[in-house]
């Protein structure tokens, strides 16, 4: 029988339905224990790889990694608790999150746990709601994170907006039907079931309470849902670490612009608020606004306040200008910043 998650939806889950703004710090935290001792690893997870891997065994990480092997290792279940909703708006809140966890859920979660994977004697303290033992499993999860997530926050944001960037141009391009349509190979739109592949076979129903889709850095292969059909329906993708095109060379509109000017030309296409930009180009929010100054005097570029924020988009004349310029003098690289 085919190993796939079918989830169901309703027209109200197709309203609800909606991409995170951001990764979720939590679920980073336990997919990139995974990817850090793989051998077949993407390019782009390479540099973090080859500076966080040795220095796993030092006092800032492997307590945070042995917490998290016992608490998230790899197999077919691991505690929903280690990924809660309100991580969603930061390390703190998630951390708190799981500090609150009922007593009764955390002894559940585990003897789930146990029945598929080897659980620790600390694992069971845990359980048991040992409170110096858990209170030393917050500590180690954020040394952790302070160490290896952390300081990849920028590059992790730039990939999760350049993600958003393509689900949002399917969305305006052919609606709800196109932007889930669009999250293959591993997931497939049969309207009104995305089927998605998966280690094991089960069905989750939203029931009108919609899609929570969260893009992740560290997630590769297979998407990920939480386990308890109950809780608040998540399913974490991995954003495709495609190719990205950065300025070669003194050519073309680095010669007429400069590099940060064009580069951030580029980051312009498709839209993008200053914010975004500073993220994107890796540079202070104050030089962003200079060039998109610059940039709109020469008429490349517009822009147009939503709210708080600021919106530039292409002109005409930038469009042009950057398609000619991306046949002639940019290269294919994969970034890391």
């Amino acid at each position: 029988m085919t190993r796939v998650l079918r989830v169901f939806f309703t027209t109200a889950d197709l309203i609800h339905t909606r991409v995170a703004a951001s990764a979720d710090p939590f679920w980073e935290m336990v997919l990139s224990r995974r990817r850090l001792f793989e051998q077949d690893t993407a390019l782009v997870l390479r540099p973090w790889i080859e500076q966080t891997r040795p220095q796993s065994g030092s006092t800032m990480l492997r307590p945070g990694l042995v917490a998290l092997a016992g608490l998230s290792p790899r197999g077919p279940y691991f505690p929903d608790f280690m990924t809660p909703a309100q991580s969603a708006e930061g390390f703190d809140a998630g951390m708190a999150a799981v500090l609150d966890t009922p007593p009764a859920r955390l002894s559940a979660e585990i003897n789930q746990l146990a029945a598929t994977s080897e659980v620790p004697s600390w694992v069971r303290r845990v359980a048991d709601g040992d409170r110096e033992v858990i209170a030393s499993v917050a500590s180690s999860l954020r040394a952790y994170y302070e160490a290896a997530i952390k300081p990849m926050d920028q590059q992790i944001q730039s990939r999760v907006d350049a993600d958003r960037q393509r689900r949002g141009r399917d969305l305006l391009d052919g609606g709800i039907d196109q932007l889930l349509a669009g999250f293959g190979p591993t997931m497939r739109w049969k309207a009104p079931v995305l089927e998605v592949d998966y280690p094991v076979r089960r069905d989750l129903h939203l029931n009108g309470r919609g899609l929570r889709l969260v893009p992740s850095f560290f997630c590769r292969g297979l998407p990920v849902a939480l386990a308890d059909p109950d809780l608040t329906p998540t399913l974490v993708y991995p954003i495709d670490h495609d190719t990205h095109w950065e300025i070669a060379g003194n050519k073309g509109l680095a010669d007429l612009l400069g590099n940060t000017r064009a580069t951030v030309l580029h980051s312009v296409d498709g839209g993008a608020t200053t914010t975004e930009l500073a993220r994107r180009v890796t540079t202070s929010l104050a030089s962003v606004s200079r060039h998109t100054a610059v940039l709109r005097e020469a008429g490349l570029i517009e822009t147009q306040r939503r709210g708080a924020a600021v919106l530039h988009t292409l002109t005409p004349l930038g469009e042009s200008l950057l398609s000619n310029d991306n046949k002639r003098s940019f290269a294919p690289s994969l970034l890391t910043a």
